[in-house]
């Protein structure tokens, strides 16, 4: 440390001022009237007792505490610093309930922003086992387009996000909590519930499909998978909205592998192969940059990944 850095040092408070861990162990000096006690009582051993006295009083320039065999006296000058020490740590214990009122209503709340598909069908366990954990923390769910979620976050009317396209949007960290694949259904009267063939990715690309509205990770991923040359049918804002399209004859449609489970098991909805179309994607939580989740937005981020 340079003599400039040195003389600035010796006049923060933080130099000048014991630590609060010093006063404490003062105080209780003051109040069993033997630093053996105090020590226990504070949680450390008799020699390091002493030696926290020693250097508050070298850090003070004044003798704080008289030894002797019978116990521990605090001197005059102990007196007056016992009195204005006990000040300090009322004071900062008003400061810790403060921060901790701060921290309970921090957790009171939960604002998730998720996309459409991962509100839809991985939200809701995620959110029934962070109840079990936190009953008393209210949970408010915005869903929209992955483009929605990252200006969510990014005017603060989110803690914790969850998207499903290609990239992470601008401004937002993020940790892959699960993987999806896109895959192109009709209903079963639809001429390609009988090819025999999977479908060309030319033959995809030129077909007029159902689809998200640009903005929502599938559409990304649909575009970036055709060269951006996705011809849509109908453009719909929701999941929902695309699949009873598909169910009703309306056209061919390409939608996450986790919304029509039950679609295709009960024949609603028919799976046609794709050739050299890459429709994986990963799905996200995001947040944004620098601002790690803390609170119940940490321990949502946990789920996801059990």
């Amino acid at each position: 440390m340079s003599e400039t850095e040195d003389r600035a040092a010796r006049g923060t408070l933080a130099h000048r001022v014991p630590d609060l861990g010093a006063l404490e162990l003062l105080l209780a000096v003051a109040r069993l009237g033997s630093l053996g006690a105090a020590a226990r009582e504070v949680g450390i051993t008799q020699p390091a007792a002493s030696s926290r006295i020693r250097s508050m009083e070298r850090q003070l320039g004044v003798a704080l505490v008289d030894r002797s065999p019978r116990g521990s006296r605090l001197t005059d000058a102990g007196a007056l610093v016992t009195d204005w020490a006990r000040r300090v740590v009322e004071a900062a214990e008003a400061f810790d309930a403060g921060a901790q009122a701060l921290r309970d209503r921090r957790d009171s709340r939960l604002r998730v922003a998720a996309s459409m598909t991962i509100a839809e069908y991985l939200l809701p366990g995620w959110l029934l086992a962070l109840r079990a954990q936190r009953p008393d923390t209210a949970v408010s769910l915005l869903a929209g387009n992955s483009a929605a979620v990252a200006e969510r976050l990014l005017a603060d009317e989110a803690d914790l996000g969850f998207v499903e396209g290609l990239s992470v949007p601008q401004g937002l960290d993020s940790t892959v909590i699960a993987h999806d694949r896109l895959i192109v259904v009709v209903a079963p009267a639809h001429p390609w519930a009988r090819r025999r063939r999977p479908l060309a990715a030319e033959e995809l690309a030129a077909t007029p499909l159902i689809l998200r509205e640009r903005g929502s990770g599938t559409r990304q991923v649909l575009d970036a998978a055709l060269g951006g040359l996705a011809r849509p049918l109908i453009e719909l804002s929701s999941t929902t909205a695309v699949k009873a399209s598909a169910v009703s004859g309306a056209g061919p449609a390409v939608l996450s592998e986790l919304a029509v489970g039950e679609e295709l098991a009960m024949r609603r909805l028919v799976s046609i192969p794709v050739d050299g179309v890459a429709l994986r994607r990963d799905l996200r939580a995001v947040w944004p940059t620098g601002h790690r989740p803390t609170g119940p937005a940490r321990e949502l981020l946990s789920l996801t990944r059990g």
